[in-house]
């Protein structure tokens, strides 16, 4: 491990360990005779960040493969592989919370408090062919149109900061089951927010709700036009230009927000997440990438 390696896992190991005595230990507190491990939480986290922003370890076997060959003089408590996993999982709850702290303290100052930008993506537990099997209570059947395919899951949606001419940084994230409409989380998450522009795609098209959201909070929604079913031709053609044009300059103000999926997909694998088990397993496979994603966030 270089210098800068050591340092940088260093950074990572203080960090969390100033976040975890201020509020993270609340969310993994022990009452058993083992509640002081030799093994710390803050140990584990740091693993599991470092291994994967630094060096592309995406899976928990990969994780502790790289730290059992190369950080076992930096860890020699590390447990075995099964406890390793089992710890990861019961701190689905601590990666929740670190996540949203990560958005609030590594927000940039150039961040606008004006716009923000809206959008979704799947993560995968199993494709459309086969019954979902995982996580029942949070998971369902959907399809996906980027993909072109019918799969088992779930749903990040993401409201995301506008940056000028830089990738957009999360303001807050909500994961739902696959099926669920983006206007529905939106309407219960979002829409409580004064004086905001916000940027979407199609799905969020609904003029009278919009319009009762500028009269009572100052807030609209912009987004690419829709056709009208049953629309004379006539008003079509008469239209046509206009709303070509102004659905392409909706389109090119929200494609960071795509850009920003794909950064984190490229850094984490977020997406893929067959290999999760257990509810507790899945809401730590998505939390956990995305805050170590927000560790490396280069503003």
């Amino acid at each position: 491990m270089t210098d800068n390696q050591a340092l940088r896992l260093i950074d990572i190991y203080l960090t969390i360990s100033d976040l975890y005595e201020i509020e993270l230990k609340y969310f993994c507190q022990r009452f058993s005779n083992n509640n002081k491990p030799e093994f710390t939480d803050i140990e584990l986290i740091t693993i599991y960040i470092f291994a994967m922003t630094e060096h592309e370890r995406f899976t928990k076997k990969q994780i502790y493969k790289f730290t059992s060959d190369f950080l076992r003089s930096w860890f020699p408590k590390l447990p075995s592989y099964v406890a390793f996993c089992t710890r990861l999982n019961n701190l689905c709850s601590v990666f929740q919370y670190l996540t949203t702290l990560l958005v609030k303290i590594k927000a940039p100052d150039d961040c606008s408090k004006s716009f923000s930008l809206l959008d979704s993506m799947p993560i995968i537990t199993c494709s459309g062919k086969r019954k979902g099997k995982v996580a029942k209570e949070l998971t369902d059947k959907s399809f996906c149109s980027t993909k072109n395919m019918y799969y088992y899951g779930l749903k990040l949606h993401l409201l995301a900061n506008q940056r000028y001419n830089k990738l957009p940084f999360p303001e807050s994230f909500v994961i739902t089951q696959a099926s669920e409409n983006d206007l529905n989380v939106f309407k219960e998450y979002w829409s409580n927010i004064y004086n905001r522009v916000f940027w979407g795609d199609k799905i969020y098209c609904n003029k009278q709700f919009f319009n009762e959201l500028f009269l009572e909070k100052n807030s609209i929604m912009l987004t690419p036009i829709k056709e009208i079913k049953g629309q004379p031709e006539s008003l079509k053609y008469f239209d046509k230009a206009f709303n070509k044009l102004f659905s392409s300059a909706v389109s090119k103000i929200r494609q960071p927000i795509e850009s920003f999926f794909n950064w984190l997909i490229q850094k984490t694998d977020i997406q893929r997440a067959s290999k999760v088990r257990s509810s507790k397993g899945l809401i730590f496979h998505v939390f956990a990438k995305i805050s170590s994603a927000l560790f490396c966030f280069n503003s």
